[in-house]
């Protein structure tokens, strides 16, 4: 395997049905087909590796597909499929705005847009980080979006929806991808691993999903590298080492010892994060995430059963295991300076120092509550 991002381009979803995630933008898209509703113009937002561009030219492809009608995604079979596939067909076009930001771009656009498809019904462009265009350059789109010609659609990515100005979006579908659960992504991991003929430790796509914070091509890329380096076998250990991401063992330890109000416990999980090359920042977020949970849980009864679907089997048991342990109210002082010093970590020169401050405090509240 060779190549950046090798196994997110290998794997990209080539129909509705193979997509990760995004049900809400599908199941919007699809009807949207299916009823000959289908917009002159669109704006995915979200963050990066949500999806957006790999949706995008699956709906190129749909609104194109000869045999639509039967299903509501592409058949990937019919000539103006393959072609959408192969990138033969002079139907799509995109567009990288980053580096296509000017007005004489979007002039450009403008005049091939006037000109009929060659051989689908619509010709399709396809502006990824169209925030990046210019103010002049938003205004020349934006006369083109007001009297878009019929056999033009028009779909616009961006990570960054509030810099897009409200005259381009108010004009568009918006439609905003949401970061990938944990759980989709590890199942997604799961399901390329078994293609590619790795064996993967059950813990190993809870780690690489947590890494990959929402995104999955980042979590796909993280799988590429682990299996540069580990063959086809991956253990949890790999994981650990290559990123710094805490044993379990080490995150237990610390919610237990805050659980138990033993500050000299939790000191001692701390000072062991060097012994596992284990990077600070990276468990301060498992920190924040695990005592989310148990946050949420102590609010909401039916939560656990919705976390018991979105984790690994053996950490629900443990979580569901401390329900109750801390009041609400404590899990709220933990979350909130978790959240601050994980807002400030970037600025110190020890990177375990923010976290040995926000212990301090911590057990300060917790000690006087006593």
């Amino acid at each position: 395997m060779a190549g950046e991002f090798v196994l997110y381009r290998k794997y990209r979803p080539q129909t509705f049905g193979e997509v990760f995630g995004q049900e809400h933008v599908v199941t919007i898209l699809q009807s949207a087909i299916a009823k000959n509703r289908v917009a002159h113009a669109y704006l995915f937002s979200g963050p990066r590796g949500s999806g957006k561009t790999s949706i995008a030219r699956i709906f190129a492809r749909a609104v194109s597909c000869a045999n639509i009608a039967k299903s509501s995604t592409p058949c990937n079979t019919c000539e103006n499929c393959k072609e959408f596939q192969s990138g033969q067909t002079l139907d799509l076009i995109e567009i990288d705005a980053a580096s296509n930001r000017g007005i004489d771009e979007v002039r450009a656009l403008k005049e091939a847009a006037l000109t009929l498809p060659f051989k689908s019904p619509y010709k399709v462009y396809i502006i990824d980080e169209v925030h990046m265009m210019t103010k002049e350059a938003f205004n020349a789109l934006l006369k083109l979006l007001e009297e878009p010609p019929k056999h033009v659609i028009f779909i616009m990515a961006t990570t960054e929806a509030e810099k897009v100005p409200e005259t381009i979006s108010s004009r568009t579908q918006h439609l905003r991808f949401h970061p990938l659960p944990e759980h989709v992504i590890a199942k997604a991991l799961m399901h390329v691993a078994k293609k590619e003929g790795m064996t993967l430790e059950k813990e190993v796509p809870v780690l690489v999903s947590f890494l990959a914070d929402g995104s999955l091509r980042d979590a796909f890329n993280f799988l590429h590298q682990i299996g540069s380096v580990g063959g086809k076998i991956i253990s949890s250990s790999l994981i650990h080492d290559m990123f710094g991401v805490p044993p379990r063992k080490m995150v237990y330890d610390m919610i237990d010892a805050i659980h138990e109000k033993n500050r000299e416990k939790a000191f001692r999980a701390l000072s062991e994060l060097p012994n596992n090359s284990a990077s600070a920042s990276l468990f301060l977020r498992q920190l924040l995430r695990n005592f989310r949970h148990l946050f949420l849980l102590s609010y909401d009864n039916a939560f656990a059963k919705t976390l018991e679907s979105m984790i690994e089997k053996d950490e629900y048991h443990y979580l569901a295991g401390k329900k109750g342990e801390l009041p609400a109210g404590e899990l709220r002082n933990i979350l909130a300076t978790f959240l601050y010093t994980a807002n400030m970590n970037y600025k110190s020169p020890y990177p375990s120092l923010p976290l040995e401050l926000a212990l301090s405090k911590i057990f300060s509240v917790l000690e006087k509550e006593q």
